[in-house]
């Protein structure tokens, strides 16, 4: 039983050197990875990853909105809001990262309390959006919960809040 011990503890030595190497390479050569963009922390632990002082979780099971915030709530967080368009590219290398695509997702935004005035479930004021062409525009006068990734363009769209998608909680460190 030592023995095994002190072998799992010798292999785990060795990666984390490795580890360390790799990364003290990098930073000797100038090479910024693409995915420095987002990183696991202690501060957003439990498959929660890590931008500009925010944790951000990919759910990638379908629910309607309303549910969807209440997982996030369940969480400790919120429907994500999106502050910046770098916010919103780390937000999406996420979702392609954990889906392997670029999957229309919820976000926080909604205008159900008065349409044409979207605000975020976490109190964030609502000033950066990314709008695909002709949108918000409330088809049938029933949509108002935001989902991203929609259309070519992988932009905003307002849509029905009972359709089923994944989600983008988010948190404040």
């Amino acid at each position: 039983m030592k023995t095994l011990s002190v072998c799992l503890l010798l292999c785990a030595v060795m990666t984390l050197t490795r580890a360390a190497a790799v990364q003290e390479a990098a930073a000797k050569n100038n090479q910024v990875a693409k995915s420095h963009l987002f990183k696991r922390s202690a501060a957003c632990s439990g498959g929660w990853s890590e931008f500009n002082g925010r944790c951000f979780r990919y759910v990638p099971k379908a629910m309607k909105w309303a549910t969807a915030e209440k997982n996030c709530q369940a969480l400790g967080g919120h429907l994500a809001s999106v502050r910046d368009a770098t916010e919103y590219s780390v937000i999406q290398k996420l979702i392609l990262t954990a889906s392997y695509g670029h999957n229309p997702t919820w976000i926080g935004g909604s205008d159900a309390q008065q349409e044409g005035t979207f605000l975020w479930t976490d109190g964030t004021p609502f000033h950066y959006t990314s709008w695909c062409p002709g949108e918000p525009n409330n088809n049938m006068w029933n949509q108002h919960c935001i989902q991203m990734n929609y259309g070519n363009s992988k932009c905003w769209d307002d849509q029905k809040c009972w359709v089923y998608l994944p989600s983008v909680c988010g948190k404040n460190i």
